[in-house]
C-alpha cells in the first residue's frame, strides 16, 4: 500500500473479534441502502445513499479478528465524470491488538488523490470510520454522518 491511498484508524477499547464482528455488520455503521450478505468470503453487497452513490462489494478476503477486504465489482457517483471511479479498487480493514485495546486501520486502495471523487470520498470515509464505526463499536449504534 502506498501512502496516496486513503487511510483512516481507530483505536477501541474492543477485543479484536469484537471489531472483526462490528465491520462485518455493515449495516450498523454505514448509512444508506445495503443490500445483500457481509459477513463471509465471496459475500456480495451493495450499497446505495438516494441517487448520489452505488457501490457493490465483494468481500475476497476474511480472516476472523484480523483482515477484512472488499473488491468493488461496481460503482456509480453520480456527481463525477467518472461515474466508476471506485470500480476495481479495494477497502481493507486491518485489525490488530494494540495493548488492552485493538486498532482497526481502514485503507481504501485505489481511492487516491488524483481521483476526481477524492475530496468527497475521503471525507465520507474519514467520517465513517472514525465517527460512525467508532461509535459502532463503543456504544452499539452508528451515527448519521451524512446529515
Amino acid at each position: 500500500m502506498t501512502a496516496s491511498n486513503f487511510t483512516s484508524t481507530i483505536l477501541v477499547d474492543k477485543t479484536p473479534a469484537e471489531a472483526f464482528k462490528a465491520i462485518n455488520n455493515v449495516r450498523g455503521w454505514w448509512q444508506g441502502e445495503i443490500e445483500g450478505n457481509t459477513e463471509k468470503l465471496n459475500d456480495e453487497f451493495s450499497y446505495r445513499m438516494k441517487d448520489v452513490h452505488y457501490s457493490k462489494q465483494r468481500i475476497i478476503e476474511s480472516i476472523p479478528n484480523e483482515k477484512v477486504v472488499w473488491q468493488v465489482i461496481d460503482s456509480e457517483l453520480s456527481s463525477f465524470k467518472d461515474k466508476g471511479e471506485w470500480t476495481g479498487t479495494t477497502i481493507v480493514f486491518e485489525i490488530t491488538e494494540v495493548g488492552d485495546k485493538t486498532e482497526i486501520r481502514f485503507t481504501h486502495i485505489g481511492l487516491v488523490p488524483t481521483f476526481e471523487c477524492y475530496g468527497g470520498c475521503s471525507w465520507a470515509w474519514g467520517e465513517l470510520i472514525q465517527q460512525s464505526l467508532f461509535s459502532f463499536l463503543t456504544t452499539g449504534k452508528g451515527v448519521n454522518v451524512f446529515g
